[in-house]
């Protein structure tokens, strides 16, 4: 095991290098909670490791905001630091353009933000409001693929819209095009949108959390009548109020021909696009209620006409028993995710480490691996979350487990200084994640001197 090594950052704040990796945790020891987390802990958690419906009571711990402590630190692996990056508005999904500008979604103050900074800078030069005036804008998106983009897709609450866009713009040049004026019926409960682009071009993705737990007030169907919509809809699609929900969509470019593209995919926060494999991929917030341990969120590969359980099943052939008996048409037909997260843990960003060169470049053993932010958990009696964990892929595909990468957020049992959000590569190749508790987005970088492979 490595010392610790104690970094004090400009903020005041404290970055931890952390142990090197160990063996992974697994069975019941990979729940745990945050105080097991630490840079190098690894978990793999299994489709077979699942605890029984309700083994422990359902829990509502909704978290204390504070201040950082005076002895508050960040802890990531040997070899990084990570440190303040820029201060915003309850900064929320991240996306770096391919000229290696920043743009941030500040979705409660509806508008989106460009940082602009130097390659190997600390801090941005230039901070501008590219478009304001937006609907909870949350996901954005570069198109076409490649160094000269014509436009920037925001999807905000129940719209997608897209402004003209050349390389170095730091305020749009015209007003927004709406492209979609109406995702769904409903636009409660889970709020974020997010829009990234097929391999090939030709369509758009757009995923849309459900408007509930459970398909509350969902109107029940028999199952004849459930086929008969599936048939113009999707295989596990939700009708009534959660038509076109828990999904993700397709449409064409400019917001027509819409199609379900998967189902049952209760909360997509961030959708990525892999870039190397062509594979979208998805994390996910999983239902609540029905105990800590259950179910795990998680990060997946999402497949084309794939249906991934809910609202009547979970992690492949668990059968939801607050639903029990109503879709037995469907078992055996959900998708088992590629990589299960603590339960409760709100997976919300995703990002793909693709850079090859720059300042602040990770080394080669990171390239074509993923990085998720885990927002923190609410409804779990010891809590979870709050922190950046790494994903390693071969060709593109994961080894199910995830390890803590970035930690520390929180500050006792009851309170937390930080919830990392978005998560996105710099054109330095330092990772950036943003955090709208400090309201800050942070940088890590490896240290000058290098570290050991991971």
């Amino acid at each position: 095991m490595t010392a610790p090594k104690r970094l004090l950052l400009s903020s005041g704040l404290i970055a931890l290098a952390g142990a090197a990796s160990a063996a992974p945790l697994t069975g019941s020891a990979a729940y745990g909670d945050w105080r097991t987390d630490g840079p190098g802990v690894v978990r793999h958690i299994t489709k077979d490791d699942l605890p029984a419906p309700f083994a422990t009571r359902p829990s509502a711990f909704p978290p204390a905001q504070v201040a950082p402590p005076a002895d508050a630190v960040l802890k990531t692996l040997p070899g990084f630091t990570v440190t303040p990056f820029a201060k915003l508005d309850h900064p929320r999904q991240i996306r770096v353009a391919p000229n290696g500008d920043i743009f941030v979604a500040e979705t409660d103050a509806g508008k989106i933000t460009v940082l602009r900074a130097a390659d190997g800078a600390a801090a941005p030069a230039t901070t501008s409001v590219f478009a304001a005036g937006l609907g909870q804008p949350f996901g954005m998106a570069f198109f076409p693929a490649g160094p000269h983009p014509r436009f920037v897709y925001v999807a905000n609450n129940n719209s997608v819209v897209r402004f003209p866009y050349k390389a170095g713009d730091l305020k749009a040049s015209g007003p927004a095009e709406t492209l979609i004026a109406k995702l769904t019926g409903t636009s409660g409960g889970h709020t974020t949108r997010d829009v990234d682009f097929s391999a090939d071009g030709k369509r758009m993705l757009i995923s849309v959390g459900s408007g509930s737990n459970l398909a509350e007030g969902m109107p029940a169907k028999a199952v004849p009548d459930a086929k008969a919509w599936e048939a113009t809809h999707l295989l596990g699609s939700a009708w009534g109020r959660e038509e076109d929900r828990a999904d993700v969509l397709s449409f064409d470019l400019t917001g027509g021909d819409r199609k379900v593209f998967a189902s049952g995919i209760r909360n997509c926060v961030s959708l990525r696009v892999n870039t190397v494999t062509g594979d979208p991929w998805c994390v996910v917030n999983e239902r609540d209620s029905l105990g800590d341990d259950l179910p795990p969120d998680y990060a997946t590969r999402v497949k084309a006409g794939g249906y991934y359980g809910w609202p009547w099943y979970y992690m492949g052939d668990h059968e939801d028993p607050r639903l029990k008996g109503q879709r037995p048409d469907l078992a055996g037909k959900a998708t088992v995710p590629d990589v299960l997260i603590q339960p409760h843990s709100a997976a919300l960003g995703l990002t793909f480490y693709t850079a090859r060169t720059g300042a602040a470049a990770f080394p080669a053993n990171y390239r074509g691996d993923a990085f998720v932010a885990l927002h923190g958990s609410w409804n779990r009696g010891k809590r979870t979350g709050y922190k950046i964990v790494h994903l390693k892929l071969k060709n593109g595909v994961p080894d199910g487990g995830y390890e803590d990468f970035v930690t520390g957020f929180v500050a006792d049992e009851r309170g937390v200084w930080g919830r990392p959000v978005g998560v996105a590569v710099a054109h330095d190749g330092a990772l950036l994640f943003t955090d709208d508790v400090s309201n800050q987005v942070w940088r890590v970088v490896p240290d000058a001197k290098g570290h050991p492979a991971s």
